[in-house]
């Protein structure tokens, strides 16, 4: 399909042969107009692919001054038509960076490969900038990054710095009960740090689409009964999990004789790393404690899971933003933790062609809804 062309010229015999040149070359003309302050108002209506205008024009904007609001505004290329090649005519329209330009009268050919032409250089700019704002955002990613490690393992290395020192210097001075709780610290650090550079991995091999996915038969409602029992340990007494299934995520086979049953074809492993992720923060967020409820809904072909918290929730403004890489809400104080687990989530849940969604809101807590097709 022909790009879409918007002319702009006050002499309508000129007008209609551009019209008629245009179209015979197979463009679309999206409307002939007179004046440039009509031209602003129809570019943001029609959006086409490059605007034709007359530097002089009728009226109380000339095509030059219409030019520079459609391109900075809109981002569409303009090929000027000038009957006028006086330098300081021609050195206002350069101001602007047109595309082009045609002088009147013009011949067919001309105008053709000057549309042609700015076209392709239109869109050869776009796929630079695109490559750029891609490069500046791999380069704001590598900043946080570094930011972020040099957070997040400053803190563990500092306190088995820290430890061991005491543990080497002060030893003959320990009692049995402090050396515990210093290597108890050291071995916590330890975990910490294993986490994160676990995470990074993950992150790298999902983002470049290494992650291995490996289906098979998966018992839900048994998968969801061990994992809150594995959960439950990591939780304090003031954390109550509940858990609640409703409908059958397991099916009778069909043409079958006997009773056997067709379990879902899933990916445990990734499974249980998005809803340990997902359980484990509806406790580390709750620092108050309280009930976290975890429900899981089977019914028509899909199986929905819901944890929900009573926590500190997510402020409105970064919620959106909340899936991407080291992004954590501006709420969480001391709480710890790299903002690496939720883009791992949602890349693990999209895997398995489902989606997640999330409600929160600040100081009442979270629900994150996990939807996932079961055939």
């Amino acid at each position: 399909m022909k790009e879409k062309i918007l002319v702009v010229e006050d002499e309508r015999i000129i007008a209609c042969d551009i019209k008629y040149c245009l179209e015979s070359h197979e463009y679309i003309v999206v409307e002939v107009v007179a004046y440039g302050e009509k031209a602003i108002s129809l570019v943001e209506e029609l959006q086409p692919d490059l605007v034709l205008m007359d530097m002089m024009l009728k009226g109380a904007m000339n095509g030059i001054e219409a030019a520079e609001i459609i391109m900075n505004n809109y981002n569409i290329p303009v090929v000027f038509l000038t009957a006028h090649s006086d330098e300081s005519t021609i050195k206002k329209a350069k101001a602007t960076q047109p595309f082009g330009y045609v002088l009147k009268p013009f011949e067919e050919t001309q105008l053709i490969t000057t549309i042609e032409i700015a076209l392709s250089k239109h869109q050869k700019e776009i796929v630079m900038r695109d490559e750029l704002q891609k490069e500046k955002e791999m380069r704001e990613l590598k900043s946080r990054f570094v930011s972020m490690v040099s957070h997040e393992f400053r803190n563990p290395l500092s306190t088995i710095l820290n430890t061991t020192e005491l543990l080497a210097n002060h030893n003959q001075q320990l009692t049995e009960n402090k050396k515990d709780e210093y290597l108890y610290h050291i071995q916590n650090s330890v975990k910490h740090l294993n986490q994160l550079l676990s995470d990074v991995l993950l992150v790298g091999k999902a983002e470049v689409h290494q992650t291995q996915f490996n289906r098979a038969p998966l018992d839900l409602e048994k998968f969801c009964i061990d994992l809150v029992e594995e959960v439950k340990l990591i939780a304090t007494e003031k954390h109550q999990i509940i858990l609640k299934v409703q409908g059958c995520c397991s099916q009778q086979e069909k043409n079958s004789a006997s009773a056997d049953i067709k379990l879902p074809l899933l990916d445990e492993k990734l499974l249980r790393h998005i809803f340990t992720n997902l359980l484990s923060n509806a406790i580390k967020y709750s620092p108050q404690g309280g009930s976290i409820q975890f429900d899981l809904f089977c019914l028509q072909g899909e199986a929905i899971f819901r944890i929900q918290d009573e926590g500190i929730g997510i402020p409105q403004i970064e919620q959106d933003n909340l899936f991407d890489s080291f992004q954590r809400g501006s709420n969480v104080g001391q709480i710890p933790g790299h903002g690496l687990g939720l883009s791992i989530v949602k890349q693990y849940v999209e895997l398995h062609q489902g989606e997640i969604s999330l409600i929160s809101k600040e100081g009442v807590g979270t629900t994150f809804i996990v939807t996932i097709p079961l055939e």
